[in-house]
């Protein structure tokens, strides 16, 4: 089993992103930023993260997009703003099915959410400073087992919230 940890819009937190290091940072293979951290690459709460830049990154020179391959999985991550993911995530599963991901990593809207679009699957993992649509500070931890993805939900301060807890089935042989 692998585990990926995936945060998004901190917006300036770095008190909130060396919690969730502390507590997840040792349990994964990858740590993931979707944007909007509002710090620059080498601040000490960022630096372990694979960051992508958001519409509110001033300061970083963080990529506008990133691909990880763990286990034959691979993950597209982008902060959504350049594809206009606060009205469609059509924009997203172009892009997507064009690199041939299979699991893509956004944030921008603050939404919380992981959903199967044919055999892309897309997590959003909300705000951990900003949230909206939900109460939680969410972040996700993805756990990657044979040809199967599990989305766990967790709530900044206040441990995983169980019953957000999704199981999706990757059909990609990569």
């Amino acid at each position: 089993m692998s585990r990926v940890l995936i945060v998004s819009d901190s917006h300036g937190s770095t008190e909130v992103l060396e919690g969730i290091e502390k507590l997840h940072g040792n349990d994964v293979e990858l740590m993931i930023h979707c944007g909007d951290s509002e710090l620059s690459e080498d601040d000490a709460a960022i630096k372990n993260f694979k960051s992508v830049k958001g519409n509110c990154d001033f300061y970083g020179h963080f990529p506008d997009d990133e691909i990880h391959v763990i286990k034959g999985v691979k993950i597209f991550v982008t902060h959504g703003h350049l594809y206009s993911v606060k009205s469609t995530l059509v924009n997203l599963y172009y892009k997507a099915k064009e690199l041939e991901a299979d699991v893509v990593c956004f944030g921008h809207s603050h939404l919380l959410g992981a959903e199967m679009v044919d055999d892309v699957l897309f997590i959003n993992p909300g705000s951990i400073r900003l949230p909206r649509g939900r109460s939680e500070k969410s972040y996700a931890l993805l756990e990657l087992i044979d040809k199967k993805a599990v989305v766990r939900i967790y709530d900044y301060g206040n441990g995983e919230v169980s019953e957000l807890r999704q199981e999706f089935s990757l059909h990609k042989t990569s």
